[in-house]
């Protein structure tokens, strides 16, 4: 089945001029958190780090909720039927839009999150420990991108993408009680130790092993279903 790129691309296009306003936001949002982390206060740290975590959850879910479950709820589906367009220019056009207005905060709230760590009074130990935070947040895209990909149901893609970020929270406790991780947040130097490695690793292979998988199934399908 050959891919139309032209269209492909149009559709891409589409969803990011719909949402590059809401993402700007995020971004807003994004960097007023990183002003409070940069403050390296205990009460500014706890605030930023808050508003950080709402932020990179509310930009995951957002073009999700928005680009796919809204959009089937509203039935757009049946036009997009209309057009010249199979079930594999649809399913990359979706998940490369996804992708896009995701990725684009994440890399610079990402990237301002490294910077602050490494450019402020904050211990440099803590830019592991970031990565490790930001790489469960896309690991959780994935998933809620997958599923709201899979299921017809909007109760099931909602469910995933609630379930996936709200399991945040343990998998914080989980990293607090693996010393070569939690030790090395507080000292003034960048430590990489093998569990960091293996979970940094793992959640990003995972990650993208999900996006494959689901993008091969759905580009074996012969028509919409």
């Amino acid at each position: 089945m050959k891919l139309n790129l032209p269209l492909v691309r149009l559709l891409v296009v589409k969803d990011w001029q719909l949402f590059q306003k809401q993402l700007a936001a995020h971004v807003l949002a994004g960097i007023v958190a990183l002003c409070f982390l940069g403050l390296a206060e205990s009460w500014a740290f706890y605030v930023g780090s808050l508003m950080l975590l709402i932020v990179m959850v509310a930009a995951a879910c957002f073009s999700i909720s928005t680009s796919l479950v809204v959009e089937r709820k509203e039935q757009t589906l049946s036009f997009v039927m209309s057009l010249p367009v199979s079930p594999l220019d649809f399913i990359i056009s979706k998940l490369a839009g996804n992708l896009l207005t995701f990725a684009v905060p994440f890399t610079i709230l990402l990237g301002g999150t490294l910077a602050t760590v490494l450019l402020t009074p904050l211990p440099d130990g803590l830019f592991v420990y970031a990565l490790l935070i930001f790489a469960y947040i896309l690991f959780a895209f994935a998933i809620s991108l997958s599923v709201a990909m899979s299921v017809e149901s909007e109760g099931w893609a909602t469910f995933a993408m609630i379930g996936s970020m709200v399991l945040i929270n343990p998998y914080i406790m989980a990293l607090a009680q693996i010393p070569d991780i939690d030790q090395r947040t507080r000292v003034d130097a960048v430590v990489w130790t093998p569990p960091a490695v293996g979970i940094l690793a793992s959640l990003v292979l995972l990650s993208i092993a999900v996006l494959g998988a689901t993008t091969w199934c759905h580009a074996r399908k012969p028509a919409f279903n």
